[in-house]
């Protein structure tokens, strides 16, 4: 072991200078750790100071956004609390009062009320729960006198924690709700009165389109009535002198030659054939005008009982005639297919779902038309059905959409079937149409049995 002091004065020397070297280096780490939180720090405060400003600048837009759109506001809008005070107010408020801003919020909403209006308005605004909206009507007073009465409508307000805080009101005056309502009532009538004249129109635009086939129909029994009344006058004329003949005095001719010479005996056999022929001509032409009649309805409560299978086909004859088709027409009607009804109401809607199957198997090579009708519980079931190309699924949406057709331009009013579908609503049934699994289209219709 050294014992020399001037050795161990030089070792204690070098361990006192490493320490205070060591030393050294651990504040200056200390030091740079410091700093660098520090940089990091400031860093945060920059962004977060980004954020901020950017933030703001977004709620100063939406406040102006909010603004704006209070202001555009025409009807008067009110924020009051839980007792009644005006937090805000909208510019259409301000003007009906004459205040401004400053003026009216922070005031009661009673001091801008008729005296007898006064209560309601603390009722409205002090009660009221979530979702709730009351109705009421508000005289408010000016600097220039009472105004109209408004209409409110106040539904609560609620604070960030969902707590009651007040109420929002907004009303406008009664006078112009009354204009309003006025200007849509005349609106309604108007539209009743155009539904009714268009009615009317497809009502005379469907006469139109039979008027050939009524004029073919009535052609005949009268051609053959007045040919059968011309062979009666010459037949009257034959008659006439045959008997003057037998009259005269002195004539001594055999009656049997007279009989002969004047054909008494084929005028004889030919009257009753004509008598019978004209009687038939003069029915067919009652029958056509009777039905003619049908189309000239004009009481929608005339009810009566109605069978269907004679309606068809009297229609299904007359829509054949007047599209001049030589589709094969089948009919099967039950004799329990009779329902309650308008006979002229319902003529029209097989006429017009006949018009339609003719038309949808114009182009087909062996064009077919079935009807059918029979009795299902408490209802008639009626159908229409045809082998043509179908309907399609963008059409079928819009089949009773009224002047939709599919048909070329002069052809179709787009009218038909939605006549047809208002009609059976009024005999509180229903219509329906498809396409059937063999081809072609269907149209189903299903009205109370009689």
């Amino acid at each position: 072991m050294t014992t020399d002091p001037l050795k161990r004065r030089g070792d204690l020397a070098n361990l006192v200078a490493g320490e205070e070297f060591a030393l050294s280096d651990d504040r200056e780490s200390a030091w740079r750790e410091v700093i660098r939180r520090v940089d990091e720090v400031y860093s945060d405060l920059i962004r977060y100071e980004a954020d901020l400003e950017r933030k703001n600048s977004e709620l100063e837009e939406a406040q102006r956004f909010i603004s704006s759109v209070i202001a555009s506001v025409s009807d008067i809008l009110i924020v009051c609390d839980g007792t009644g005070r005006i937090l805000q107010v909208n510019p259409a408020f301000l003007r009906l009062v004459g205040r401004s801003q400053q003026d009216a919020v922070g005031r009661d909403l009673a001091e801008f009320l008729a005296d007898k209006d006064r209560a309601d308005a603390i009722r409205i605004v002090s009660s009221g729960a979530e979702g709730k909206v009351d109705e009421c009507e508000l005289r408010f007073e000016s600097e220039h006198g009472r105004s109209d009465v408004f209409a409110m409508v106040c539904s609560t307000r609620f604070d960030h924690r969902s707590r009651r805080a007040g109420a929002v009101l907004t009303g406008r005056p009664i006078g112009e709700l009354r204009r309003a309502y006025q200007a849509l009532h005349q609106a309604h009538l108007d539209l009743q009165q155009a539904q009714r004249k268009l009615i009317e129109q497809e009502k005379m635009a469907s006469l139109g389109r039979l008027v050939a086939g009524v004029a073919h129909e009535l052609n005949n029994p009268i051609s053959f009535v007045y040919g059968n009344i011309h062979t009666l006058e010459r037949y009257r004329q034959r008659l006439n002198r045959y008997f003057s003949e037998l009259d005269v005095e002195g004539d001594q001719r055999d009656a049997r030659e007279l009989r002969k010479q004047f054909r008494v005996d084929a005028i004889m056999h030919d009257l009753s054939s004509l008598i019978e022929g004209t009687l038939e001509g003069a029915t067919r032409i009652s029958e056509i005008v009777r039905n003619l009649r049908r189309l000239s309805f004009t009481s929608a409560g005339e009810t009566q009982t109605v069978d269907l299978g004679k309606v068809i086909a009297t229609a299904a004859n007359w829509a054949a005639r007047t599209k001049n088709s030589k589709a094969r027409i089948t009919i099967e009607a039950e004799e329990r297919a009779t329902i309650s009804g308008n006979e002229g109401q319902i003529h029209q809607i097989a006429v017009n779902l006949v018009e339609n199957a003719l038309d949808a198997v114009r182009a087909s090579a062996h064009p077919e038309v079935a009807i059918r009708a029979r009795r299902v519980a408490d209802e008639v079931e009626w159908t229409v059905a045809d082998n043509g190309p179908g309907i399609s699924d963008a059409v079928l949406d819009k089949m009773f959409e009224p002047f939709f057709t599919t048909k070329s331009v002069g052809e179709g009013t787009g009218l038909g079937l939605w006549i047809s579908y208002s009609i059976v609503r009024e005999h509180s049934g229903s219509i329906v149409a498809g396409n059937r699994a063999e081809g072609g289209a269907v149209f189903t219709v299903r009205l109370p049995a009689s």
